[in-house]
């Protein structure tokens, strides 16, 4: 055994015997208790930043410690290789995004693997690849023909820079979340799939995940958001035709004074085809902001379409006006206005001078609409028949009058809408749908799948290599004449499935190999960031259900446990340059002084510029405080990176990336280390006798056992892998200061670092894996049972007991740990500080807490 830690030679050592036995391939094996352990695999963006270093050390932690409690364990790994960044960078760097992105994930997969992660790397994928996506192509026809897919005219998010559609998420300050370009509202034909056709199912399944967070399933219930509520029909003065709006708060119906329609709805659109300016309000709102939270604060506009509405109970009339707060995309476009009970339709009547008609007041009150809108529920007034009524006899009453009259029903609604899943760049899968010469559309037979994208492209501009060859769409259909579809799928699609296909990545018959997905399915343990915890999540949630009514699985959700990660911090420093611009340095290059609680005080370039210091940012290119996982790891080694990894915070929370604490790390291996190579080096440790341990490595013993039943606890159940860490570090302190003289003192070493050894192997694999081998050991550290605390050990011979007299600390005493009460007192009346605070006063009470305190209260 080396007498120095030498990490960069062990760690090749390791990974190479890793490779050499395939330590992390897996099969089924029913005999077994599977684990599927997965993190959210990356984009192939060329390097690795400290984000996915914690997300992939989190998963392959709790990977190791699966293993070695004897259970199957999958944890594979894969490619989000499909999308815009890729395509974007393609284009800046003159290449083809097939060549940019293979190349990046031989270099990320190279980073992988020197970090020490177990992967079945047999089972990797990538989503750009022909193997993938023709079975995604396959289920997709499927779904159509099941009637869950559908193609129409949809107004969307367009971004004119990146030429593609955006979801109302990827619009910021009515902008696109990667150009910046300014987003126009454009209609567009869409392919859809009928997420609203599970909308009740994956609200009611949260209630299944017992095991993910709260805040992400309370995001999600938001998202589908369901709500109760009146469907009603209004008509139009002077026409036949009607439309319809939805409300929940029905109970306001007889305070409408106008009506909101989209800038896109057909009656707006219609009305300006002989009104310039409402033409001109239209084109207007093109541009507007779409986030629900730019809404709530945006000024509120509008323009009157000169059409007017018949109520539906009253048949009194009311204006029709185009508002920009009102979406195609929610709901049915409309809404009834009832400006003194909606705070959004008071603003617009106070701006365009409406009536604003109050019909709720408190039960014990007049509702006071002088300044605001009364948006409370309450008592009706003001509202005919309906007077006096509370909000839920309300509700019942007018639902009940707007059904016998045919205009109206009670129904449940849905935040979701069904998700559009067309994208006009080049860089993702194939639609796999025909267009016909006599207009009909049909799906690409099962034995023309897959459709292939071209890899072999010249980029010019965002234009799509197939849109712009016209060539590239042309096939045909029964003989005849037909055009592929030349839109590409949301990459969210490929996402949303993936952790089902490396049950069987390899096979080339199928979708999913039901016995290994039934076996595989579903993920034991997932882990990524908060920021999935809508989309990525829910869209995955919806496919799970689509697979298994295809029957492809048989289970419900896709994860059972999710873990979501905190972001990871980096100080930021700037200079500002020539023009006051701001000059972002690394932290890398900056030499900083600290105060005595360790504030930076100071800060210059190591060539002496000095800096401004801007306090912990999220790791960013924009500025400049990514931390390269690559320099850490040539300059500490992967073990100590993963150690700090899980010990600077708490899993969920955001973590401070410090030098200083990495470096902290690093000596602690070191300690572990030395301790190692001075027991080792003393020559072989005899058999450890328990029977014949004295009280002090009785002690010891027991604070060893009492690790390794907290750590057993902390990576298993709680997660909390930064107090599991601590505590080891604690037994370390102890370990360090014990004796090594006698032979049980040398056995009892021996017994504490093959635990230390084990219960560090998950963060550490690489010591790990080196001390094993060096403790005397064959194989693999995995291949070991986990330790298992003692249970008698971990028993008390002694107590220390506090002894009070009237209240006040007069000594301490060291007791048998079964020790009675009387024989505690005995002990304490014999003691010397204690006794002379008896001396010539009368016992009047004694209070004993078993093992812990004795007082006596004297006067």
């Amino acid at each position: 055994m080396q007498e120095q830690y030498n990490p960069k030679d062990i760690e090749t050592k390791i990974q190479q015997q890793w490779e050499t036995d395939n330590s992390f391939k897996v099969e089924v094996d029913e005999s077994k208790e599977k684990f599927y352990c997965l993190s959210m695999f990356p984009y192939p963006s060329g390097r690795l930043h400290m984000g996915h270093v914690r997300n992939y050390t989190l998963g392959d932690v709790v990977s190791r410690y699966q293993r070695m409690q004897g259970k199957n364990v999958l944890q594979p790994m894969g490619w989000d290789a499909f999308g815009l960044p890729a395509e974007n960078a393609a284009i800046n760097n003159n290449t083809a995004p097939a060549k940019w992105t293979y190349e990046n994930i031989e270099y990320m997969k190279t980073q992988l693997k020197q970090l020490g992660f177990g992967y079945d790397w047999d089972r990797e994928l990538a989503t750009c690849r022909p193997e993938y996506y023709r079975w995604e192509q396959w289920f997709f026809t499927k779904l159509y023909e099941k009637g869950l897919v559908y193609k129409k005219m949809s107004t969307v998010n367009w971004d004119p820079v990146d030429q593609t559609v955006l979801a109302n998420e990827q619009v910021i300050d009515g902008r696109g979340w990667r150009s910046g370009a300014l987003v126009e509202q454009k209609d567009i034909p869409q392919w859809f799939i009928k997420i609203t056709d599970y909308a009740q199912e994956l609200l009611d399944d949260l209630d299944q995940l017992d095991e993910w967070p709260e805040q992400v399933k309370t995001m999600q219930r938001n998202w589908i958001g369901r709500s109760e509520g009146v469907e009603m029909t209004f008509g139009l003065e002077g026409r036949d035709d009607t439309f319809d709006i939805y409300t929940t708060r029905p109970d306001t119906v007889m305070g409408v004074t106008y009506v909101g329609v989209a800038a896109q709805h057909p009656l707006a659109l219609e009305a300006s085809e002989n009104n310039p300016q409402l033409a001109a309000f239209i084109e207007e709102c093109k541009n507007a902001k779409v986030a629900e939270a730019d809404m709530a604060t945006m000024e509120k506009k509008g323009f009157d379409t000169g059409l007017k509405a018949i109520h539906p109970i009253t048949g009194e009339t009311v204006p029709v006006y185009a508002a920009n707060f009102v979406l195609m995309g929610y709901g049915s476009g409309a809404v009834m206005a009832v400006p003194a009970h909606d705070q959004r339709d008071y603003e617009f009547a106070k701006q365009y001078g409406l009536s604003i008609k109050a019909v709720i007041k408190p039960v014990d009150g007049e509702s006071d609409i002088s300044e605001q809108a009364y948006t409370e529920k309450g008592i009706l007034f003001n509202s005919g028949e309906f007077d006096g009524l509370d909000f839920q006899g309300a509700v019942d009453a007018i639902a009940k009058q707007l059904e016998n009259a045919g205009k109206g029903k009670k129904t449940v609604n849905f935040r979701l809408r069904d998700w559009g899943v067309s994208r006009q760049r080049y860089w993702g899968t194939p639609i796999p749908m025909l267009n016909l010469e006599n207009g009909d559309v049909v799906p690409v037979p099962e034995d023309q799948l897959p459709v292939k994208l071209p890899e072999d492209v010249v980029m010019n501009g965002v234009t799509s290599p197939i849109k712009a060859d016209p060539e590239w769409a042309k096939t045909t259909y029964n003989g005849e004449a037909a055009f592929h579809e030349t839109d590409t799928f949301d990459t969210f699609m490929e996402s949303s499935w993936y952790y089902a296909r490396y049950c069987c990545a390899n096979n080339d018959q199928m979708m999913l190999d039901p016995k290994e997905a039934n076996y595989w399915l579903p993920v034991d343990q997932y882990i990524g960031g908060i920021e999935h915890a809508i989309l990525h999540l829910l869209y995955s949630r919806f496919f799970h259900k689509l697979l298994r009514d295809t029957g492809l699985v048989e289970s419900d959700e896709p994860f059972k446990k999710l873990l979501t990660q905190g972001m990871v911090l980096a100080d930021a420093f700037y200079y500002e340059d020539a023009k006051g611009g701001k000059v972002w340095v690394s932290p890398l290059d900056v030499d900083v002084q600290r105060d005595e609680k360790g504030r930076i005080t100071q800060a210059q370039t190591k060539d002496g510029k000095e800096v401004i210091y801007t306090g912990m940012s999220k790791m960013s290119k924009s500025k400049n405080n990514g931390i390269d996982p690559q320099v850490m790891v040539d300059k500490y080694g992967a073990d100590t990176v993963r150690l700090f990894m899980m010990f600077a915070a708490p899993a969920e929370q955001t973590l401070e990336w410090q030098d200083s604490a990495v470096e902290g790390s690093l000596r602690f291996l070191k300690r572990v280390w030395k301790l190692a190579h001075e027991h080792i080096s003393a020559g072989a440790a005899p058999a450890l006798d328990v029977a014949s341990l004295n009280s002090a490595q009785k002690d010891l013993r027991r604070e060893l056992h009492k690790t390794i039943d907290k750590v057993s606890d902390d990576i298993g159940r709680r997660q909390t892998f930064n107090t599991a860490i601590a505590a080891v570090m604690e037994l370390m302190n102890k370990l360090t200061k014990a004796p090594q003289q006698a032979e049980q003192d040398r056995a009892l070493m021996q017994e504490a670092l093959e635990a230390i050894v084990r219960l560090l192997a998950p963060i550490t694999p690489h010591i790990s894996a080196e001390l094993w081998q060096d403790l005397g050991h064959q194989g693999n550290v995995e291949a070991a049972p986990w330790p298992v605390a003692d249970a008698k050990a971990m028993v008390e011979d002694t107590k220390i007991v506090v002894v009070q007299v009237n209240g006040k600390l007069r000594s301490k005493l060291t007791v048998a740990a079964d020790a009675d009460q009387a024989s505690v007192e005995a002990l304490a009346k014999g003691d010397e500080n204690v006794s002379k605070f008896l001396d010539g006063n009368t016992i009047r009470k004694v209070i004993y807490v078993p093992g812990k305190l004795l007082n006596i209260v004297a006067n």
